[in-house]
């Protein structure tokens, strides 16, 4: 009984106690909810224009790291070595369209999602090879990514505000509004949701298959690197970073596979969640709930909601 009621009561006792700790902790999970709302933003791309979940987006967003960054260390300016980089993900974008997508036209989903498993192992082999396992910092400063932090006087005590996670939150939010009017308002947005519904339709209305992979798995590419570049600059770019990216498997879930607006709530509901359940609830449950918690949100809504917050409804009439 003691217990039960420590759970319950006394994290809401300390929010009270301690309002500047508070919102300091809920500061840090939207930050991390943006950032995971930006790794899902990839995987709403590749799974509207194809209908199949990318297994290798993670790894994408560590090999766009390990290239602007190896790039660097080759003596080539930032700025240079970034549209490089945009250069490499488009020739990777390609590759994938000619030698992994276009074979497996109108085969089933579970094949499409199979070949991003080899995408995934051939990436981490390639980016091995060439750049090495060794860990390697984010060239921010070469970028003017902002450094420091702005202390903020508030409820008797002082809350942080890192300036790269402020520019973080600023960078996502537009492109988030890019990727919504682009999806919605463009020509080639309604032909990557045609050539979602069905291949066999949308080749037969004269839609490239073609080109629409080539642009949308481009386009996964730019978040790739974005989240790379926003994620090294908080820590270090490794091969260690792909784990992250399975976050991105609770925040579709919760707002649904096909929805932009889904992965940024979905992404700021996990972050927010975990920071306040580490925080608060780690003491009484035992650390580590941030490596598990948001996969048991994940599991609470697939019981009640399982299309997610924005995700569409799919009913199969016999």
């Amino acid at each position: 009984m003691d217990l039960a009621y420590k759970i319950l009561i006394d994290p809401f006792m300390q929010m009270g106690a301690a309002p500047d700790l508070l919102v300091q902790t809920l500061w840090e999970g939207l930050v991390a909810g943006v950032l995971y709302s930006l790794i899902a933003l990839g995987f709403v791309l590749i799974f509207k224009a194809s209908g199949v979940f990318n297994f290798a987006q993670g790894i994408m967003v560590v090999f766009a790291a390990l290239t602007l960054v190896g790039l660097h260390e080759l003596g080539i300016p930032a700025f240079v070595a970034l549209f490089l980089t945009i250069v490499v993900m488009f020739g990777l974008a390609f590759l994938v369209e000619r030698l992994m997508l276009r074979p497996l036209v109108n085969q089933p989903d579970i094949i499409l999602f199979m070949a991003t498993f080899g995408l995934t192992y051939f990436l981490i082999g390639f980016g091995e090879l060439v750049f090495g396992g060794n860990p390697k910092k984010m060239i921010a400063s070469e970028l003017y990514l902002p450094s420091g932090a702005y202390d903020i006087k508030m409820f008797g005590g002082f809350v942080s505000l890192q300036k790269i996670d402020i520019a973080a939150a600023v960078i996502v939010s537009l492109m988030v509004l890019f990727l919504a009017l682009f999806f919605q308002k463009t020509r080639i947005g309604r032909a990557l949701r045609a050539v979602a519904d069905s291949h066999k339709a949308a080749l037969s209305v004269g839609i490239s298959l073609e080109q629409i992979w080539v642009v949308v798995w481009f386009a996964a590419g730019i978040v790739a690197l974005v989240t790379g570049i926003m994620w090294g600059a908080r820590s270090e770019v490794s091969f260690s970073l792909q784990i992250i990216a399975l976050k991105a498997l609770p925040v579709l879930i919760l707002g649904g596979f096909t929805s932009i607006p889904g992965a940024i709530v979905g992404g700021l509901i996990i972050g927010v969640g975990e920071k306040l359940g580490e925080f608060y609830w780690g003491p009484l449950l035992g650390s580590g709930i941030e490596s598990w918690l948001a996969y048991v949100i994940a599991l609470v809504f697939l019981l009640f909601r399982p299309q997610g917050l924005f995700g569409e409804k799919i009913i199969e009439r016999i």
